[in-house]
């Protein structure tokens, strides 16, 4: 391999491989259009198998909640503030996750990866940049057709295979609490009964990406959905009295900044409003967005924009109906850390304990920890070393997720 790899991390590699690619497997994709807690059958699938394997390596005080998550303690053998760890079950609705089938690619050479089930897609150094520092570790990627789901399934690995070792061992750590959470992906991972079902101090999420990456800062959202009520008509006799939602729609979404403020165009600190979603017909039209921002003023520029826009094509005809309902989703988690820093430094300090540099980047996105963090619970994210994810090149290293276990072992043993 190209860096020193320690025997500690390596330890951990057999297990990581088996976790990681047993609960990619499992279909437990998350729906935004159901209502159910949570919001598909199938995650309960996941969260049964935890539950046994919780059960197998001797955890404490296992529940599965009616909304969905996992609960469960590690017993603390020395005093210290109680510490949760999540990971969400849930994979991302954007891409196929159906059918998933892991595959190793075992002492990385460096080229291209060919995938199976798609000859014509290609992982390589310039596709992924990431995969040039790789050279000789343990890849897991799906086999083309479908995203791998290490989003969040390596968090989950990583938690079990930590918990595992802190059950078998026993060194001096305060009590830990663990949480798998169903619907992360979309936005409805953190019912509003988990923080005192988690009853921890403060928490992390394992759902970051490189190595040494302590997050405590994300975007704060909010969603929006755009209603369009035309005028409908037989089109044979439409001349003057149709008003054709459609048009309607596509004169919002043209006038949205086209080259400043959409996630193609934005980097950095920059925020984005972002339609994800048309439905609808002639009649009707609904227009569902996403408004991001780092700053409160920032993101509420963006729903006045986005409601300036519809009111302006609303003027052009009176006949139609147009409502734009903006709905808080999460918000920047550093509002809150940056006044007790307690747990961003105690993982910071323990990434230093196994020779990593940590590294604070903002969140172009939100963990369940946003909303715990917002909800009383502090909770920066983790890495855990996934890479390209919600589509069909995603791909992890088993010793990145080595390091992320390690990583919580030594959290556990510095809180004590």
């Amino acid at each position: 391999m190209s860096d020193q790899f320690s025997d500690q991390f390596s330890d951990h590699l057999a297990e990581l491989e088996s976790r990681l690619t047993r609960y990619c497997a499992i279909d437990s994709q998350s729906d935004p259009a159901s209502t159910g807690k949570p919001s598909t059958a199938v995650q309960l699938d996941m969260a049964r198998l935890l539950v046994a394997e919780l059960e197998d390596i001797g955890a404490s005080d296992i529940r599965l909640t009616d909304y969905g998550a996992v609960l469960a303690t590690i017993p603390g053998s020395a005093p210290g503030p109680v510490i949760g760890f999540l990971a969400h079950m849930d994979t991302a609705p954007q891409f196929c996750a159906t059918g998933v089938r892991p595959r190793m690619i075992r002492d990385y050479d460096g080229g291209e990866i060919r995938f199976p089930d798609d000859p014509a897609l290609v992982l390589s150094p310039a596709v992924s940049p990431n995969l040039a520092q790789k050279t000789g570790h343990d890849l897991v990627t799906a086999s083309g057709k479908t995203l791998l789901g290490a989003d969040d399934k390596a968090g989950i690995a990583i938690i079990m295979t930590a918990a595992r070792r802190l059950l078998a061992e026993k060194p001096a750590h305060g009590t830990i609490r663990l949480a798998f959470t169903p619907d992360e992906e979309i936005g409805r991972g953190v019912d509003p009964r988990l923080p005192a079902d988690l009853g921890a101090a403060f928490a992390y999420t394992f759902d970051g990406g490189n190595p040494g990456e302590i997050e405590y800062e994300s975007f704060s959202a909010d969603g929006a959905e755009v209603r369009i009520t035309g005028v409908s008509i037989h089109p044979g006799w439409a001349k003057g009295r149709m008003v054709n939602a459609i048009h309607l729609a596509a004169k919002i979404v043209a006038a949205l900044p086209q080259s400043t403020m959409q996630p193609e165009v934005t980097e950095g600190r920059e925020g984005f409003i972002h339609a994800v979603e048309m439905s609808g017909g002639s009649s009707e039209m609904v227009i569902r967005l996403i408004l991001r921002d780092f700053e409160l003023d920032g993101l509420a520029a963006k729903g006045e924009m986005l409601r300036k826009v519809c009111e302006a094509v609303a003027a052009t005809e009176p006949r139609a109906t147009i409502t734009c309902e903006i709905t808080p989703q999460y918000r920047n988690m550093r509002y809150w850390l940056e006044q007790d820093m307690t747990p961003v430094d105690l993982a910071r300090a323990a990434a230093r304990d196994i020779g990593l540099d940590p590294v604070s980047v903002p969140i172009r996105g939100g963990t369940d920890g946003s909303r715990l963090t917002e909800m009383g619970v502090p909770c920066p994210n983790l890495f855990t070393g996934m890479q390209e994810i919600h589509g069909p090149l995603e791909w992890i290293s088993l010793q990145d997720m080595a390091r992320a276990v390690e990583l919580m072992l030594g959290i556990a043993r510095r809180s004590a």
